[in-house]
């Protein structure tokens, strides 16, 4: 079962996130020497990123164990306004001093996704020492949420949904950038933990849609079908998102 954790809005929401994301980093460095995060794209991370790098947090963790993958990727260059590594370099990397050398993005300007896909998968592969026949394991992966039921670039009723032997494919997204590079739903729910960050009225259907689902349909939602197989999977959401929950 999911832990759901509701905030009074999105800046207390964000900030308890941030909290969180301490907390499993330091464990993580506790128990292996360092801490892997996969960042997802969009805007709600921004408000994360935020809290993160604000002077009540940024001083509390040490970051130079830290090694930062991405859940998903825009095929755009890594200076595209769209591309989610240009989000986090601005918003995260640069102002807590992240080196080039932790962290691995995924080659969204490539004019072939599948091979930046399978080259992605390698580099992912050899960062956590995993071999061929598993699949990777981070610490913590971060979500957001679709209004269509979407998480990473995973979208309702693409093929990606049913793919179980790669970690990394190139796949299709009814937005635009219509081209995308996605892991799939195998090392995502491999991970420690998995944290979902969903705020605003615009997710109160989806959030409701996934948490309390009435409909086959609603179970198949590609946010629905983040399962972890042993870790934990947190919900952070503020009061406008938990709006339409029973248990808000």
């Amino acid at each position: 079962m999911p832990d759901i954790r509701i905030h009074r809005d999105s800046q207390t929401g964000a900030e308890a996130a941030a909290e969180f994301v301490l907390e499993v980093g330091k464990e993580a460095v506790r128990a292996n020497g360092r801490f892997f995060i996969a960042l997802s794209g969009g805007t709600t991370p921004e408000t994360l990123y935020r809290a993160l790098t604000s002077p009540a947090f940024v001083d509390r963790f040490d970051w130079s164990r830290t090694t930062f993958f991405f859940s998903d990727e825009r095929c755009v260059p890594p200076d595209d306004p769209r591309s989610n590594y240009a989000l986090a370099d601005k918003a995260l990397f640069t102002p807590l001093r992240i080196t080039p050398s932790q962290v691995y993005r995924m080659a969204g300007e490539s004019r072939d996704p599948q091979a930046a896909a399978s080259e992605y998968e390698q580099q992912l592969r050899l960062a956590t020492k995993t071999s061929p026949s598993a699949q990777p394991s981070l610490d913590l992966i971060l979500l957001g949420l679709g209004e269509d039921g979407h998480t990473a670039s995973l979208f309702p009723g693409t093929p990606v949904l049913r793919d179980h032997q790669r970690v990394i494919a190139a796949t299709q997204s009814p937005k635009d950038p219509p081209n995308r590079l996605t892991m799939t739903l195998g090392v995502i729910n491999r991970a420690s933990v998995i944290l979902f960050l969903a705020i605003g009225t615009g997710k109160a259907r989806v959030v409701r849609a996934i948490l309390d689902p009435k409909t086959e349909a609603e179970r198949q939602l590609p946010a629905s079908l983040i399962q972890p197989e042993e870790g934990r999977l947190i919900w952070f959401l503020d009061r406008a998102a938990a709006a339409e929950l029973p248990i808000h």
